[in-house]
């Protein structure tokens, strides 16, 4: 299963793991595109200053469950 699947099958577990964790995010903030993964990596890192290895393993790991 690609990246991609996992993000689309989990989406709005995923959106509300982000914002309890990163509470100044705003739906415009995850609204997500299939295929854009990198760009919504880059504009999360923008919005929290989290690293790009914490968005990702919260994005990715936590949908392999």
């Amino acid at each position: 299963m690609s990246l991609e699947l996992k993000i689309k099958g989990n989406w709005n577990e995923l959106k509300g793991k982000l914002k309890e964790r990163y509470a100044e995010l705003t739906d415009d903030d995850l609204a997500y595109a299939e295929g854009q993964e990198d760009q919504l990596l880059g504009k999360l890192q923008k919005k929290t200053g989290a690293a790009k290895e914490e968005l990702s393993k919260l994005l990715f790991e936590d949908s392999k469950k």
